[in-house]
C-alpha cells in the first residue's frame, strides 16, 4: 500500500513525541508540515531558517530514527524553509535543503529574487551590542494620561516578551516625547529580569550603516546572521528606513524570522504605521499585526511629575510656583522641558542664587520666547492694558468689572493667536483660570468683532501693535 506524505509524518510524530516533552514538542515539531513524498524522499515545510538549524543540531538523531522505522534505512528527508509567507498576490519565497548524514548545503529556491538564503548561523552570541543606556528605566519614566497605554504595553512586554500579542510593538509620537526613553526602559527590564536574552538596540539610521559596511566588506550573511540570534530586537526610528530598498529588504528578512520564532520585535517611529512613506508595503503590513501605541504631549500635572522628579535626582527643592510656572509655560515637548530644568539650574549655580520664580521666567523668556522678535503672553498682557488704560495686575484678578473683562478676554483672544501656549497655560496667565474661560473669551471677542465697529477698530490698532512686535 502507497504511503502519502501526511500520514508518514503523523507516524513520525508519535514517535517524536514519546521522546521529548509536551513543551518541546508544541514549540519544534506542532509548526511542520508534510509537503510531499516522492521516491522515499519526505519533505517537511518549516517556518524559518533558524528553525531548519535547530532541528538540524538538537533533533536530527529523533528524526531519523522516526523516518527509519516508516520508510527505511533508505529514506531521506527534506526541509522546504519559508522565508517570506507571501500574500494575496505574491507566493511564499523558500528555500529547500537537503538532510540527513549531516547539515545540508543551499540547494533550491524559489521566488526569491535575487535574494540569498541566510547561510549558516551558529549558536554563538551576536555581533552587535546592545547600545542599551542603564539610565533609562520604567522607574524614571513618569507614567500619565499622554503615555498610559504606551507605558503599560512596554511593561506587558518586558514581563514576557515575545509572548503577547504585543509582537510587533510599535511606539510613534513627535519629538521629544520620550519614545527612545520607552523602549530603552523595556530592553533595560528585560535584560535585567532574564540576562540570558539578547537584547538589541539599534537607531534605523545605524542599522542603515552596519548593512552598508556589511555590503562593502562581502559580509552581508553575517551582519544578517548576528541579528537573527537576538531575542529582543528594538528599532529606533524607522522612518529612516525609507527609500533604502536594499536595507529593508534585509530588515524584512530579519523580521519575518524573529517574529516566527516567537522574539520580540519593538520600534519607534514619528507617526502611525499607515503614515510611513517610503516603506515597502510588506513590511508596514508586519507592522501592524502587534500593538501601536501613541505618545502625545504631556499634560500639566505630568509635566509637573517629570520636573519635581527631576529635581529631585538633582537634589534640588523647587518651589511650588516655580513648577507651576514651569509646567504651565513649556508646551512643546518633555526634552525641551527638560533643557529648560537644566539651564535654569545652571542659571542658579552661575549667578549663586536661589531658584526662583523671577529667575524661572528670564530662564523661559531667553530659551522659549525671544522677546526682541516674538510675541509673549506678558508682552500681550502689557500692550493690551495700556490700551484700555487698566492696571495690569487686574487682568489677572478675579474682578468683574465690564472693561476689565473685556480687556482680559482681549488679551486672551491675542494669546491664543500669537503664542504657541495651550489654552490650559493661557489660563494659568491670567490668575489660574482654566481653558474653558479661554474659549468663552475668544468666542466673546469674535462676537464683539462681528456686531460692533468701535470694538473691531480697536482690534486692528492692537493687531498692528502685536505685529509690529513679531516682525
Amino acid at each position: 500500500m502507497q504511503k502519502d506524505c501526511k500520514t508518514v509524518w503523523e507516524n513520525c510524530l508519535r514517535t517524536i513525541r514519546n521522546h521529548i516533552g509536551d513543551q518541546t514538542f508544541r514549540t519544534w515539531f506542532s509548526p511542520i508540515e508534510p509537503i510531499s513524498l516522492i521516491n522515499n524522499v519526505l519533505t517537511i515545510q518549516v517556518p524559518s531558517q533558524y528553525f531548519y538549524e535547530y532541528l538540524e543540531e538538537h533533533y536530527v538523531h529523533l528524526l531519523r530514527m522516526s523516518l527509519d522505522q516508516e520508510l527505511g534505512k533508505n529514506s531521506r528527508l527534506e526541509y522546504s524553509v519559508v522565508v517570506d509567507r507571501g500574500n494575496e498576490t505574491q507566493k511564499p519565497y523558500t528555500v529547500n535543503y537537503g538532510a540527513f548524514p549531516q547539515r545540508a548545503s543551499y540547494a533550491t529556491t524559489s521566488h526569491n529574487n535575487g535574494y540569498p538564503p541566510y547561510g549558516q548561523q551558529t549558536t554563538s552570541r551576536p555581533l552587535v551590542e546592545s547600545h542599551l543606556n542603564p539610565n533609562y528605566t520604567f522607574e524614571s519614566y513618569i507614567e500619565g494620561d499622554c503615555n498610559r497605554l504606551a507605558r503599560q504595553a512596554g511593561q506587558a512586554v518586558a514581563s514576557q516578551p515575545g509572548v503577547t500579542s504585543f509582537n510587533p510593538l510599535m511606539i510613534y509620537g513627535g519629538v521629544g516625547l520620550g519614545k527612545t526613553h520607552l523602549v530603552q526602559a523595556v530592553g533595560n527590564d528585560i535584560r535585567m529580569k532574564s540576562p540570558e536574552k539578547t537584547v538589541v538596540y539599534v537607531s534605523s539610521e545605524k542599522f542603515t550603516q552596519q548593512f552598508i559596511e556589511a555590503v562593502r566588506n562581502n559580509k552581508v550573511s553575517e551582519f544578517t546572521n548576528s541579528y537573527l540570534l537576538v531575542d529582543v530586537l528594538i528599532l529606533d526610528d524607522v522612518q529612516f528606513l525609507s527609500g533604502k530598498e536594499k536595507t529593508q529588504e534585509t530588515f524584512f528578512h530579519i523580521f519575518n524570522h524573529l517574529h516566527q520564532l516567537g522574539k520580540q520585535i519593538i520600534m519607534t517611529s514619528d507617526c502611525p504605521p499607515k503614515d510611513l512613506k517610503g516603506l515597502q508595503e510588506r513590511l508596514l503590513s508586519r507592522f501592524k499585526w502587534g500593538l501601536t501605541a501613541d505618545l502625545q504631549q504631556p499634560d500639566f500635572e505630568t509635566k509637573m511629575a517629570i520636573i519635581q522628579t527631576k529635581m529631585d535626582q538633582e537634589g534640588i527643592a523647587l518651589p511650588d510656583n516655580v513648577v507651576e510656572y514651569l509646567a504651565y509655560s513649556v508646551d512643546t515637548n518633555v526634552r525641551e522641558l527638560v533643557g529648560v530644568l537644566i539651564s535654569l539650574v545652571a542659571q542658579a549655580s552661575l549667578n549663586q542664587r536661589d531658584v526662583d520664580l523671577e529667575l524661572a521666567k528670564q530662564t523661559m523668556m531667553t530659551l522659549i520666547h525671544d522677546i526682541d522678535t516674538e510675541v509673549s503672553v506678558d508682552f500681550i498682557q502689557k500692550t493690551v492694558s495700556e490700551y484700555f488704560k487698566v492696571h495690569l495686575d487686574d487682568l489677572k484678578a478675579k474682578t468683574r468689572k465690564k472693561e476689565i473683562v473685556i480687556a482680559r478676554q482681549v488679551a486672551m483672544f491675542f494669546s491664543k493667536e500669537y503664542t504657541n501656549h495651550s489654552l490650559k497655560s493661557i489660563g494659568y496667565h491670567f490668575g489660574g483660570r482654566d481653558h474653558s474661560t479661554v474659549i468663552h473669551a475668544v468666542q466673546s471677542v469674535n462676537n464683539m468683532v462681528e456686531t460692533d465697529a468701535r470694538f473691531r477698530a480697536q482690534m486692528q490698532e492692537l493687531q498692528k501693535k502685536l505685529k509690529m512686535k513679531s516682525v
